[in-house]
């Protein structure tokens, strides 16, 4: 992946030098993510992203565009229980965030239509487990609500590969629809061989300067 990474960054700057057009823009949007693996009773997170891109035109069909996107990903488990007399119930939302580096890849399918795919490395800045436990037995109720921090339990950096399509409503808007595949195995907690992967959709807005 490393190899992609900096394979991807060399076509950057051969782009750059060959560009045809370059334009700078910003981008904001919802982020559905969720974690894949050894894990049990997850359901996806609402976030959010923003950030900056480069779109280096390279013909009428092709462009390279780097970006620098700031991306609150994660999620949730929900797990709850019940029998005569007895209630549990455990939520637990893991709010990791990311500064993300994706290097995408464009090809205008028409004049307004765009599909992209390419790498991505992203870099934990924070992360942190909202907890709220609630246990009743026999009318008696015990509860426990808090904040852990759990960015030591996560790797550091994360690869990816995204896949995604967009529309430009003018020269200057445009929409994108975007899936992230986690590539690499998140889980630095000691003690744990669990495999855990970063999975994000995201729906973007975007304006080109």
């Amino acid at each position: 992946m490393k190899k992609m990474i900096f394979s991807a960054l060399a076509l950057v700057v051969f782009g750059v030098s060959q560009a045809q057009e370059i334009k700078y823009g910003a981008k904001a949007g919802l982020n559905i993510s969720n974690v894949s693996g050894d894990i049990e009773n997850n359901k996806p997170l609402i976030g959010a992203h923003l950030g900056a891109f480069v779109e280096v035109k390279l013909t009428d069909k092709f462009a390279f565009q780097p970006e620098l996107l700031f991306s609150m990903q994660g999620v949730k488990i929900d797990y709850s229980e019940s029998a005569v007399d007895y209630s549990y119930s455990y939520k637990e939302d893991n709010k990791i965030n990311y500064l993300n580096v994706p290097l995408m890849a464009k090809y205008f399918a028409t004049e307004k239509l765009f599909l992209e795919a390419g790498p991505q490395i992203g870099f934990v800045l924070s992360a942190k487990s909202d907890i709220e436990e609630t246990e009743t037995f026999m009318g008696i109720t015990d509860s426990f609500s808090g904040d852990v921090d759990i960015k030591d339990n996560l790797k550091s950096v994360d690869f990816g590969l995204n896949f995604g399509l967009g529309y430009e409503f003018t020269s200057q808007f445009f929409a994108s629809a975007r899936y992230n595949v986690g590539l690499t195995n998140i889980n630095n907690a000691s003690g744990s061989s669990a495999d855990l992967k970063n999975g994000v959709v995201q729906f973007s807005f975007g304006y080109k300067f």
